[in-house]
């Protein structure tokens, strides 16, 4: 399908956050963490650009695979799923719910990102939930919530119980589902769930061996936030994502058409 640039179409505020946008997607299926076309990230159109009380969002367009996602082809959505400028494709209803239901209550929640990879399923179906067994499970835990499934998420009676299970959370284990992140920016997000994800996988690897397992003391977990405070200054995303950046336009720049 031919779909027309934007570049010219939008300001270049928005049309740089489209490009890191597009981006996070083509890093996501670099990564593996992409499940065909059925997972989303979103990042909120700051007001800057669409005007005071405009609340606009940039989500993939549905039935493109992740590794096909251009900042032209990203959907731009209001706050009921209206599109904003005029696309080809849909919008996974599933989709907005859960990244409508972030957005509209957490007003630092830049980036949204959900995943559905193997390992986070598994860790979201265990009764304990993400165990401090590794460096990296003690960033997860420093600030984690739980949301219970209820089904495929296209209700909406179901966000008012998914914002108050994520509270202030910038990590969500979303029971026997999958995994989410909050960040003030993509690249904050994205750090996050890689974080997130390895933590997973660490867990599944380290059950897999049958031993018991030695876990962090609680007083190291609740010293974490003060330890990324100092380590990054609370921007660790800005730290690693030119090196990201880099790393796909290596291998691909068609990202930002």
């Amino acid at each position: 399908m031919n779909i027309p640039s934007l570049r010219d179409a939008v300001s270049a505020e928005e049309w740089q956050l489209r490009c890191d946008l597009a981006a996070c997607y083509r890093l996501v299926a670099l990564y593996g963490w992409s499940d065909l076309v059925f997972t989303h990230i979103s990042a909120k159109v700051p007001e800057a650009v669409t005007g005071p009380g405009a609340h606009h969002f940039l989500i993939n367009p549905y039935g493109l695979m992740f590794d096909e996602i251009t900042a032209s082809s990203l959907v731009k959505v209001d706050e009921q799923c209206n599109k904003v400028i005029d696309s080809p494709f849909p919008v996974n209803p599933a989709g907005f719910v859960i990244h409508s239901a972030v957005h509209e209550a957490r007003a630092d929640a830049g980036c949204v990102l959900h995943t559905h990879t193997r390992a986070g399923v598994g860790v979201s179906a265990q009764a304990g939930g993400v165990l401090p067994i590794s460096q990296q499970s003690t960033f997860v835990l420093a600030s984690l919530a739980y949301h219970a499934y209820e089904g495929v998420a296209f209700r909406d009676d179901e966000k008012p119980r998914l914002q108050a299970d994520l509270g202030r959370a910038n990590f969500l284990v979303l029971r026997n589902h999958g995994l989410l992140t909050v960040g003030k920016t993509i690249a904050d997000a994205f750090l996050s769930m890689y974080t997130f994800e390895a933590t997973c996988r660490i867990q599944i690897d380290a059950q897999a061996g049958g031993g018991e397992l030695t876990q962090v003391n609680p007083l190291i977990v609740q010293g974490v936030s003060e330890a990324m405070r100092v380590q990054t200054g609370g921007m660790g995303g800005a730290f690693v994502w030119p090196s990201l950046i880099r790393k796909l336009e290596r291998l691909d720049a068609s990202y930002r058409t």
